[in-house]
């Protein structure tokens, strides 16, 4: 069986995660809190009352506050269990007394009860002008939007921004980006 092919844009956006991945140790906890500040302002906006947050890995922004800001809200925290690939993601309900159980590539989720999300958050490494997001390479994201075919809202740094991210015929492009700077909408018709 020959080995399968490595494109160009896998090269690239594999270089992409590394550098990227990098700018972001650097970051201080002063710039997560305005992110998370701008955020919970956008999400609190909108109609949604399941909201699709994320349990942090490290080196990712910190959501947890957030989780705890939307419980209070009155709002739904819905959290991914991450599926076998291939898969969209699954969300479980999550309450501040959740027990939280590992999950595959070292994340957590919930025991909570299956449910579907009105507003997914998307992490990303990297983003552009745009709305294209460069994840971690799994393609969760991109199928999970696809199947729920329901708003998004990406969250990231403002540092992260570049010119294109490298993308596929998969990748889905998002109508608003949250950064420590406020909330860019971006001007792409194919966006959620």
């Amino acid at each position: 069986m020959a080995a399968p092919q490595i494109s160009e844009i896998d090269v690239l956006k594999k270089s992409l995660r590394r550098k990227m991945a990098e700018y972001r140790q650097g970051l201080s906890s002063e710039n997560e809190e305005k992110l998370r500040g701008f955020l919970l302002k956008e999400i609190l906006a909108q109609p949604a009352r399941k909201i699709a947050a994320v349990w942090p890995l490290a080196e990712e922004v910190d959501l947890r506050p957030l989780c705890h800001a939307l419980s209070e809200a009155g709002r739904q925290v819905l959290l991914p269990e991450t599926t076998p690939k291939g898969s969209p993601l699954i969300f479980r309900r999550w309450t501040p007394s959740s027990s939280m159980i590992a999950g595959r590539f070292g994340t957590s989720h919930p025991e909570g009860e299956i449910e579907v999300p009105d507003l997914v958050l998307v992490p990303f490494l990297a983003f552009d002008r745009s709305g294209y997001r460069l994840g971690y390479g799994g393609g969760y994201y991109d199928r999970t939007l696809a199947a729920l075919n329901v708003p998004a809202i990406g969250f990231g740094f403002a540092g992260q921004q570049i010119d294109a991210v490298p993308t596929g015929p998969y990748d889905i492009p998002l109508k608003t980006i949250v950064t420590e700077y406020g909330v860019l909408q971006t001007d792409n018709p194919k966006s959620l």
